[in-house]
């Protein structure tokens, strides 16, 4: 049996149960290149180790690379095309972390903004409008980048300021209200957007966003832009380029700063963060503490919560 028709098999099944199987169709599809004519029969462990742990692969890539082959190999033992599975047990690197998201401060919020002209010149794939507003979508309505880049006009709602989320992660329809300083951006970016695109040949019909000659936002494109925009910004740490601040960090950063301001408030965590949760469009309230990386701003923040609490004061 072909190894590249079984993965095959595997990811029309995986879409057939309503998934979008996408980052892991590519990981299938970069194994099923990598082993080439190998029969699936003939596949051993180290064939396996040596893709999951390919030089210069991160922490996570390899986690997410080892849990999406040992389904794949699950799948066709189960199928009987395989007696057993060749998947060797995950061996982390000492000293290997996981990747710490990036929580953007509000000074450097403003430098990335300020800096969309000069990472949009004219040999950009996107236009310095296109890229301010997503990156400002991202951050004040908690989008994921996909969610952002699949939005259609008719999904935006300017009377009301809402956006229909569809098709998320989870397979799931939510409605995101946006404030009124981001529905301003909105409104007039679909405005001009409108003007643009009718003077283009467009593929990307009636989707948000587009690249200048009119066709699809692809992921490449708007992460090559937001690579730019942050080394003009001079925003990086410690660390090579697979550790460095990313896109889907707006996100991290957005939690953050509304848990943060929660805290200085006096609010009612208990009653908000599960609204938080829904309105990132998460499953339960697992999936929002990821995001909520404590910073040096959020632990002052607790820590007086705390006290308060510690005194006899109001703890919420």
């Amino acid at each position: 049996m072909r190894t590249a028709s079984t993965v095959a098999d595997y990811i029309d099944h995986n879409r057939s149960l309503g998934k979008r199987f996408v980052g892991e169709a590519a990981i299938l599809s970069a194994f099923s290149r990598a082993v080439g004519s190998l029969p699936l029969r003939n596949i051993r462990s180290g064939v396996i180790s040596r893709f999951v742990h390919r030089e210069g692969t991160s922490a996570e890539t390899i986690a997410k690379k080892h849990r999406v082959l040992t389904s794949f190999f699950r799948y066709a033992v189960t199928r009987g095309r395989l007696k057993t599975s060749p998947m060797p047990s995950l061996e982390r690197k000492r000293g290997a972390t996981s990747f710490t998201p990036y929580i953007f401060s509000e000074a450097e919020l403003k430098r990335l903004i300020a800096s969309v002209p000069a990472a949009t010149g004219p040999h950009s794939d996107i236009d310095a409008d296109t890229l301010r507003t997503f990156v400002l979508l991202l951050y004040g309505a908690g989008l994921r980048r996909g969610e952002a880049r699949r939005l259609k006009v008719e999904d935006v709602d300017l009377p009301r300021s809402l956006l229909h989320i569809r098709g998320t992660k989870f397979f799931k329809t939510r409605i995101v209200p946006v404030s009124a300083s981001l529905g301003a951006v909105l409104n007039a970016f679909v405005a001009r957007r409108s003007a643009h695109v009718s003077s283009v040949s467009s593929e990307g019909g009636s989707l948000l966003f587009c690249k200048k000659d009119g066709t699809l936002l692809t992921n490449s494109a708007v992460g090559a832009a937001f690579r730019r925009l942050r080394t003009i910004a001079g925003i990086k740490r410690d660390g090579g380029a697979r550790n460095q601040p990313r896109l889907h960090d707006l996100r991290h950063s957005a939690a953050v700063h509304r848990v943060t301001s929660w805290y200085r408030s006096g609010a009612d965590l208990n009653d908000l963060l599960p609204k938080l949760a829904t309105y990132l469009g998460h499953k339960d309230l697992s999936g929002t503490q990821r995001y909520l990386t404590m910073t040096e701003e959020l632990l002052a923040e607790a820590g007086r919560r705390f006290e308060t609490f510690a005194q006899g004061g109001r703890h919420d």
